[in-house]
């Protein structure tokens, strides 16, 4: 019983974290974020997760795939963290396939700023005020 035990933990211990795309908020306020990235086939943006001061939510779940990534974040009030690289958005839970013609296609436009995560399997990145 002991070796199963022993050997229980030695394969728990041997797991590796999940790897992910994390956005912690160490502002004051809540923030909305959206993510843009290009898929390997197409530009696509999504949103909006809700991270509340002092927590850090995952964006995006596995290995990561890019060396780039775009964010845009908000905190409905006068806080923004935005860049010049334009994606397309909405108001409410979205996923959209392209950047271009935003307005045309009945999305807003904007500007995301470049999150390099190095070709790491795994990144934080931290917004703060």
């Amino acid at each position: 019983m002991r070796l199963i035990l022993l050997s229980f933990l030695f394969l728990a211990a041997a797991v590796p974290a999940e790897a992910s795309f994390t956005v912690c908020n160490k502002g004051s306020h809540t923030a909305k974020i959206a993510l843009g990235r290009f898929n390997g086939r197409d530009w696509e943006s999504d949103g909006w997760w809700t991270v509340k001061p002092n927590i850090c939510t995952q964006v995006l779940l596995g290995p990561l795939e890019a060396r780039y990534y775009y964010l845009y974040a908000t905190d409905g009030r006068t806080g923004t963290w935005d860049g010049s690289h334009g994606f397309c958005v909405q108001t409410g839970k979205f996923s959209i396939s392209g950047r271009g013609n935003c307005t045309a296609r009945g999305y807003d436009r904007k500007g995301f700023f470049q999150v390099d995560t190095g070709k790491a399997a795994d990144y934080t990145h931290k917004l703060s005020d």
